[in-house]
């Protein structure tokens, strides 16, 4: 049942699912947990730090070959020190492809 109270544009799906990040104009890349995924946004943890603002490019390979990889620009909004992890949420600024 869908909570009125939610403010959200888009509904939130749980994607738990490996995913690779690369930050643009550059070779560094490193690897992530995508938790859920909506039409604006995604949410995955990491092992390393990453800056509120920063542009990334993400591909998110899901679990059943099935379904293709989901490969986005995104903007870091928000990261939070979660035991020892870094959950980051993001707003996908495009699609690629």
């Amino acid at each position: 049942m869908l909570d009125h109270g939610e403010r959200r544009r888009f509904i939130r799906m749980e994607a738990r699912c490996k995913m690779r990040c690369r930050i643009p104009q550059s070779d560094e890349e490193f690897t992530a947990t995508c938790h859920n995924l909506s039409g604006a946004g995604v949410m995955f943890t990491t092992d390393r730090p990453v800056e509120v603002g920063k542009a990334l490019e993400i591909r998110i390979e899901p679990e059943s070959a099935v379904t293709p990889p989901l490969e986005a620009f995104v903007e870091v909004l928000r990261v939070e020190k979660r035991d020892g992890e870094y959950a980051v949420a993001a707003e996908i600024k495009g699609i690629k492809g």
